[in-house]
């Protein structure tokens, strides 16, 4: 295909500068050209074919037919087929029943036909072992995508609009403005279809495109270059800033061994493994995150990924000062509690962690899939060891009665600490072991018949139970 005038050459030129600085084509690279028919991806497919063999790149196109304007999807389908035909394009051809899928996926026609369409796509680019997946969005894209992102309020990654790359989606016209797209097919002399569902002023993004677009333009002819122009400035200045933010971020966490609340992280593994608590809860320090130029960001960037909104957020770092120890937050997916000098961040766990577990008489209990509690008798001689592992129990047998219950603390559950001889407060005893409210919560004890607490699983068992010199028999308890 040969360039015929200067508008077509400065387009072709303008591409090749973008995909070069931007990396976007590999020599003898396989890529797919999603192909709607409508101008942008036209002009995509038809820049493409004149940059084939300046890169040596095969092309390939694929259409989606949705199914949602009747006779329009079926027009546009025909199109592409006849404009890949012309061109000796490859072309494959999908159809999708939109609305069902909207309907069993309960979301939106728009959603729908963007997962549909990105996953064919992928899977096509898999089959065909394609390097990438060219879409058409253009400047203009890029423009209402980063002022809608900030009427949202998305924060710094909003501003950037558009990017070149997302993993394997690329857009080699995102330096290319709608009008640019239009003079050149027009000087091709190429035809495209129109969607006559974008002509529609009805949705947010079509708003910012018909009315506050032209708007900018009567203050700045050149307001969406300046924009784009901004949102790359922007990305540049994020890979500075992201880099600053994991070195915050990693100054901020304290591993589970030196948190303050470290011990019971440590000890508590058996507990862990019940599945009562996340295995890696994110312990922040408080001190630390006072001492970041910008605090309140940095706990942005930590709790944002986690479901927690603005305002949430806002409310957490007010309440850092006051120091509520106890407090939790919770987003839709996390908890964030405070505890003294730190913030306990761990992902949502049901408040009944475990369901009571009755133990009738000696035996293997499954109490979760990777867990078993064996209970065992064993004669005891002038030598015998009780265990002093934090795994494994050893008591006198002689006073406990059966059956034995597995459930977590109660308010007002109290007992002899081993070594002790009055009782305490469960709730004080984890209190100064410097446990967290997560790990009170998800705490498990064993008691007997009576109610009488035989063992603060993981941590310490009762005195009352203890092996003596005059113990005959012991029970033992062991987490497998």
């Amino acid at each position: 295909m040969e360039k015929k005038s200067p508008i077509i050459n400065s387009f072709v030129d303008q591409a090749l500068r973008f995909a070069t600085a931007h990396q976007l084509l590999t020599p003898r690279g396989k890529y797919i050209i999603a192909l709607s028919g409508g101008a942008d991806s036209v002009s995509l497919l038809l820049v493409l074919k004149h940059l084939e063999s300046e890169f040596g790149i095969t092309l390939e196109a694929a259409h989606c037919n949705f199914h949602l304007r009747g006779d329009e999807s079926l027009r546009d389908e025909e199109f592409c087929k006849q404009l890949c035909r012309r061109l000796h394009v490859p072309l494959h051809l999908v159809h999708f029943d939109t609305h069902a899928y909207a309907d069993l996926h309960h979301v939106s026609i728009e959603m729908a036909a963007r997962d549909l369409r990105y996953t064919y796509f992928e899977q096509l680019r898999r089959d065909i072992r394609a390097q990438d997946i060219c879409v058409a969005h253009h400047r203009d894209d890029s423009v209402e995508t980063l002022l809608l992102n900030l009427v949202r309020g998305t924060g710094l990654r909003g501003l950037r609009g558009i990017q070149p790359r997302n993993a394997h989606i690329i857009r080699p016209l995102l330096s290319h403005s709608r009008q640019q797209i239009e003079q050149y097919l027009d000087a091709l002399g190429e035809s495209y279809v129109t969607d006559s569902t974008n002509l529609h002023n009805d949705v947010k993004r079509n708003k910012i495109r018909l009315n506050i677009i032209p708007l900018l333009r009567e203050l700045n002819p050149s307001a969406s270059q300046s924009i784009f122009e901004t949102s790359l400035r922007v990305t540049e200045a994020l890979k500075v800033f992201d880099e600053a933010i994991q070195h915050a971020i990693a100054d901020v966490t304290i591993p589970p061994r030196e948190c303050p609340s470290g011990g019971a992280l440590v000890s508590s593994a058996p507990t862990k493994q019940l599945g009562t608590t996340p295995s890696h809860p994110l312990i922040i320090s408080v001190p630390r995150l006072k001492q970041q130029p910008s605090p309140e960001y940095t706990l942005h960037e930590i709790l944002t990924p986690r479901g927690f909104t603005s305002a949430q957020i806002e409310q957490i770092y007010t309440s850092l000062d006051t120091n509520p120890t106890g407090k939790i937050i919770t987003s839709c997916t996390h908890e964030l509690a405070f505890d003294r000098s730190t913030l306990i961040l761990q992902p949502k766990t049901p408040t009944a962690l475990v369901r009571p577990m009755h133990i009738p008489e000696t035996g293997t209990y499954v109490l979760s899939d990777n867990l078993k509690l064996k209970v065992e008798t064993e004669e005891c001689g002038d030598r015998y060891e009780p265990s002093r592992t934090a795994d494994c129990a050893s008591l006198d047998a002689s006073d406990i009665k059966f059956p034995l219950t597995l459930r977590h603390i109660q308010p007002g559950d109290r007992f002899v600490p081993f070594g002790m001889t009055g009782t305490k407060l469960l709730s004080d005893y984890l209190t100064d072991r410097k446990k967290n409210i997560f790990e009170k919560r998800a705490q498990l004890v064993l008691t007997d018949a009576q109610q009488r607490i035989l063992w603060l699983v993981g941590e310490r068992t009762d005195n009352r139970f203890r092996i003596t010199p005059n113990t005959q028999q012991a029970l033992r308890l062991t987490l497998q």
